[in-house]
């Protein structure tokens, strides 16, 4: 498997969707995972930037998964508005 550069991860109380993209941008992962097993995966994957919406629980993630070092960047819900493809709308409105 390539090795992944980049992680965004949506969110949620219960279930985690991840999109993985290697050193070229291309797309090599899209996982939705649990919350014991989204914890496990990031423990087994090698250290890489993990991007995450800015919201309540964004900074308790961004400490554990740094535990595991990686390196968490939080993105603010306007920037992230861009990235929806989809008619979701729990990113705040810019």
């Amino acid at each position: 498997m390539e090795q992944i550069t980049r992680i965004g991860m949506d969110t949620s109380k219960n279930v985690f969707q991840l999109h993985g993209v290697d050193a070229a941008d291309r797309p090599i992962l899209r996982k939705r995972l649990t919350r014991r097993k989204m914890v496990e995966f990031f423990e087994e994957l090698p250290p890489t930037v993990v991007a995450i919406e800015a919201c309540g629980s964004a900074h308790y993630w961004a400490r554990l998964l740094g535990s595991f070092g990686h390196e968490v960047k939080l993105i603010a819900p306007q920037l992230v508005k861009p990235y929806v493809k989809r008619g979701k709308n729990d990113a705040a409105d810019a």
